[in-house]
């Protein structure tokens, strides 16, 4: 299966990486990652990870990640020992558009980025209807199921960890509305890890 390309518009990606049993942290709390964090240095992780960004000029961040990807990505896209991947994902993150969602922050912890407290699909609304280019939510699990509630969200990059976590979050709540989604892309990993990519079916 291959990647496909909607030139129609602008889309909203989103990306997350899930235990099997649906969970993007575990019983520990928001930083259990215990799950998660063996794959996510993996060849078919890295290899998505250039997926997700490539066509896409506008990071939608939650509040917690946006203060966590400022004090570590920054400094990868320097870093002559990193991998090109992840490299290359840091050189875009900080060259983006950033718009960071909250309710606490008074001013933009990047360059490049604005502050807005708003509802998720209002924003995205917003930014669909200007620019070029599609917009990312990597990783901002509150982020994600607004969007997914209001039924904006065009496609998932998921990488799912073989393991479960027996508790934590977990992304798919009840009350979504029902939604069809196609396989776009598929990569399994010598650890077990897929990375799965979902185009909404509309």
């Amino acid at each position: 299966m291959n990647d496909t390309t909607n030139s129609t518009g602008r889309r909203v990606r989103a990306n997350i990486s899930l235990t099997l049993d649906g969970r993007y942290s575990g019983p520990g709390g928001p930083g259990d990652l215990g799950a998660i964090v063996p794959y996510a240095v993996t060849e078919v992780a890295r290899d998505h990870l250039t997926r997700i960004w490539e066509g896409a000029t506008t990071a939608l961040l939650g509040r917690l990640n946006a203060e966590g990807f400022l004090g570590f990505w920054p400094s990868v896209g320097d870093d002559e020992n990193a991998d090109p991947r992840d490299r290359g994902y840091a050189r875009w993150l900080v060259g983006a558009e950033k718009v960071v969602l909250s309710t606490t922050l008074t001013e933009a912890p990047w360059e490049r980025t604005r502050v807005v407290n708003a509802p998720a699909a209002d924003v995205v609304t917003g930014l669909k209807a200007t620019g070029e280019g599609d917009i990312l939510v990597n990783n901002s699990a509150s982020v994600i199921k607004a969007l997914l509630s209001a039924d904006l969200i065009d496609r998932l990059y998921l990488m799912i960890c073989p393991e479960i976590a027996g508790g934590g979050e977990r992304l798919f709540d009840d009350g979504l509305p029902a939604s069809k989604w196609t396989l776009t892309r598929q990569e399994t990993g010598a650890q077990g890890e897929m990375a799965l990519i979902y185009d909404r079916a509309r």
